[in-house]
């Protein structure tokens, strides 16, 4: 497949003016993709969207955040839990020298520099200006290549043919799949958005914003209190940030 219609498929899965489309997959598999963003409102690498999870604030056991991803775009089990999509999944770390544990979550880390996008090779993967990294359905063959280059294990395959979609996560029988950063409430809402693990969470243990604005909460609270990133040997520069880890 060419540049020319990989980046033609890219603006037809974001451009648009809000309206759904149908779009072939697979044959027989229809898929509803959502047009994210006006073109008059193209995105900016002014801006880079990024999360903050305070580990101290998540107790074990709780799954608010997974629930609340789960419902927002539609993910469920199929024939049991080998088959379940995991945009988000809860994570427990034990330090082996104080075995102090903790408890965090993990989804797509939406890296500056992403291995999924590098070793994709259609384009399918792919980082939006704003930081926002991306599997566009239609181009990704399930080759499974970003799979097994993410060292966060953030993506995952969907192995079965699925029902009840919801317009703002199309998916498909053969293709790749992860956090979106809830992308549909972002070109909605912009600096005003929480994404749905956000609001779902009770323990307010996450945060969304913009990370190169000084002036946003995100950026206040980590020039106050500093953030963590997982896996910072690797120069990814995550936009997933962690504190109390």
């Amino acid at each position: 497949m060419s540049d020319q219609h990989i980046n033609s498929y890219r603006r037809r899965f974001l451009g648009g003016a809000g309206a759904l489309a149908a779009l072939t997959v697979a044959p027989g598999l229809l898929l509803n993709v959502v047009k994210a963003k006006p073109a008059a409102e193209a995105v900016s690498n002014t801006t880079r969207w990024g999360l903050l999870i305070d580990a101290n604030k998540c107790g074990e056991g709780c799954n608010d955040c997974v629930t609340g991803c789960n419902e927002e775009h539609g993910l469920k089990e199929i024939h049991g839990p080998a088959t379940d999509a995991q945009w988000i999944r809860s994570v427990t770390v034990r330090d082996t020298s104080t075995q102090h544990v903790t408890h965090l979550p993990m989804m797509c880390q939406h890296c500056e520099s992403a291995p999924c996008v590098d070793v994709c090779p259609t384009g399918a993967s792919f980082k939006r200006e704003d930081g926002i990294v991306l599997v566009d359905k239609h181009t990704c063959i399930g080759c499974r290549y970003c799979m097994m280059a993410c060292p966060y294990k953030a993506r995952s395959f969907v192995h079965e043919h699925l029902t009840e979609q919801k317009p703002v996560a199309p998916r498909g029988i053969g293709t790749v799949e992860s956090c979106t950063m809830c992308v549909h409430r972002v070109d909605k809402n912009g600096e005003n958005t929480v994404t749905a693990c956000a609001e779902a969470c009770t323990h307010d243990a996450i945060l969304f914003g913009d990370l190169n604005n000084p002036e946003s909460d995100i950026s206040k609270r980590l020039e106050k209190e500093g953030g963590t990133r997982i896996r910072a040997d690797l120069g990814l520069n995550p936009g997933v940030r962690y504190q109390g880890i």
